[in-house]
């Protein structure tokens, strides 16, 4: 094969320019065959997936081949001793090729290199198929990039330089400690992402004082005892999501978003979903999750404060099942809240992210079959799939860390809640999946019926403050956006720096990272964005002068948590948040 100059490419890089070139089509007929039968489960013939323009594609393969012919020559120099640069670079963040044995030796510098662009050409060849269907594409670049990251070189031991240099200064007990973590993840079921023994809830998570206060069968209410003399006259009711344990929101005194609001100033209460079993809690519904969710927690809220309207915050879909309750509410006459907070949360999921390319009707109509009547997802079905959203981060890191160099992961709170998954009653989830990501139907006044009433968001004319996270792959913050548009009241917007989580709990006490904040109402998020200003630190200090303006005149404290008809059951964090799934 000739290079880009005229000549002959080098045998070596032949074989690495053809390996690339396979593998691309090996990969992209079988996307074909997968296309296929999701668009035509009965079999008959279906179009192949299609291509892009000839033109476009010999750009690419163009631009490919020269890439290499410039990688195989820097390897041939860095041979003869004269120093090179690298022709290609890992994304930033990417840290598998961090360490200096990928650089050090000329063949392992090659090969990374050479992988990379092997990825690159992929990739590229994804983004230019001409699929108009917006799911489908994401689909694809999604399906890329899980094929890419396993077959990086750093997943294998033949393959990594760190693998064979630990090897050898261990004298081989590395390779024994990877067996043996290896072994003891597949009776657990799960990558081990940090010291389970080093955490435990009540022990040294979810600390903040408070005991439960109400329990029905989905939920434990919470009443967070005061920090402060005085309070603020409205409390707040914090909604989680029921697809993960509400303890990230209270994992240590430095980084609890519940001690936080606590120390301002504020009367705070808790629900806590139940971790439901195939025998007890499969047969639950959306409508359930509303009823025996929100709605008894904040007639619960009321009958203990005395405030007819409390204030609400939900947590990704704590937030829509909070939103939707609170419609319920609206529909049946009621003023619910004084205020509602929602923190990466979707009510329009036209922008659905990753998630939103997973589901499509063959898959969830699977699901119905399977669940939908009853029984449960299994949380750590639910868990691989998170960490598939991030799997070189969540995955492929522990592979390599756990298995190859037989180490140990350090401790660390957010993985250990990572890896403590919940349950999903197969109703509940179908339902969701279904009106939610697939239709979208949330977003349409009075399509969706949630317990007798049609619900429209636009009724919700209560301030609300949308927070959204910039680099969020699971709630995407363009979608988060979109709720001002749905929402019938004043919004406030505020966009935070990292992802889902950590641009969530980003603690008032370190102050770290930024937030973005604009004073214009615009319906385009690419148009608010580029009105918006930088603040540095944390944007909970920014909410929680925002909620105190909402939140009525300081009283004295109370006392006593609960009340005559609500007593005290246990202390905080209570049994539900304790059981495994």
């Amino acid at each position: 094969m000739a290079d880009s100059a005229g000549g002959q490419m080098p045998p070596g890089m032949h074989a690495m320019f053809i390996t690339g070139q396979a593998m691309a089509q090996g990969f992209f007929d079988t996307l074909a065959r997968q296309h296929a039968a999701l668009l035509d489960s009965s079999g008959a013939a279906t179009p192949r997936l299609p291509m892009p323009e000839a033109e476009t594609l010999a750009m690419i393969q163009k631009a490919y081949a020269e890439k290499h012919a410039v990688l195989w020559s820097s390897m041939l120099a860095r041979e003869s001793g004269t120093a090179v640069e690298a022709v290609v670079a890992p994304e930033p963040g990417d840290k598998r090729f961090a360490a200096p044995e990928w650089s050090a030796s000329p063949l392992f510098d090659y090969l990374h290199q050479a992988y990379l662009l092997n990825a690159g050409l992929l990739r590229e060849v994804a983004e230019a198929m001409p699929i108009a269907d917006g799911r489908a594409r994401s689909r694809l670049q999604f399906l890329t990039r899980q094929y890419t990251d396993a077959l990086a070189p750093s997943n294998f031991a033949a393959t990594n330089p760190e693998f064979i240099k630990t090897a050898l200064e261990t004298k081989g007990e590395s390779i024994s400690r990877g067996i043996r973590n290896l072994l003891a993840d597949l009776e657990k079921g799960r990558i081990s992402m940090t010291d389970d023994a080093a955490f435990e809830v009540g022990r040294n998570l979810a600390l903040t004082p408070g005991a439960v206060i109400f329990e029905n069968e989905l939920i434990q209410l919470i009443q967070y005892a005061p920090l402060t003399d005085k309070v603020a006259q409205k409390p707040l009711l914090i909604v989680p999501p029921c697809i993960n344990k509400f303890y990230v929101m209270d994992l240590q005194a430095e980084n609890s978003l519940v001690r936080f609001i606590a120390e301002q100033g504020f009367s705070v209460f808790l629900v806590s979903w139940k971790n439901p079993r195939p025998d007890s809690g499969g047969h639950f519904t959306w409508d359930d999750y509303l009823d025996k969710g929100p709605l008894a927690a904040l007639e619960v809220v009321r009958a203990v404060t005395r405030v007819e309207k409390p204030n609400a915050l939900g947590f990704c879909v704590g937030g829509t099942l909070l939103a939707s309750a609170l419609g319920v509410a609206r529909a049946r006459g009621e003023e619910p809240v004084s205020s509602l907070t929602l923190m990466t949360t979707l009510l329009d999921f036209s922008e659905a992210g990753e998630l939103g390319c997973l589901v499509d009707e063959a898959s969830l109509a699977a699901r119905e079959a399977a669940i939908g009547k009853g029984g449960v997802l299994k949380g750590q079905e639910l868990a691989n799939v998170f960490s598939f959203l991030r799997a070189n981060d969540l995955v492929w890191q522990y592979v390599v860390g756990n298995y190859l160099k037989g180490g140990t992961p350090p401790a660390f709170d957010l993985l250990y809640w990572n890896s403590d998954p919940t349950n999903l009653p197969g109703p509940f989830l179908v339902w969701y999946l279904r009106n939610m990501y697939l239709e979208n139907n949330l977003r349409i006044p009075g399509k969706l019926k949630m317990l007798g009433q049609k619900v429209d968001l636009g009724k919700l004319d209560m301030p609300a403050y949308l927070m959204a996270a910039r680099e969020d792959h699971i709630v995407p913050w363009k979608g988060a956006y979109l709720g001002r548009g749905l929402l019938g009241g004043e919004t406030t917007f505020v966009l935070g720096a990292s992802g889902h989580i950590a641009g969530a709990i980003n603690p008032a006490s370190k102050n770290r990272r930024s937030f973005w904040t604009a004073d214009v109402d615009a319906a385009d998020p690419d148009e608010w964005l580029g009105a918006a200003v930088e603040h540095k630190g944390s944007w909970w200090l920014h909410w929680i002068e925002w909620l105190r303006a909402r939140s009525g005149r300081k009283i004295a404290a109370r006392g006593r948590l609960g009340s005559t008809k609500y007593e005290p059951i246990e202390p905080a964090p209570g049994r539900y948040v304790k059981e495994r799934a």
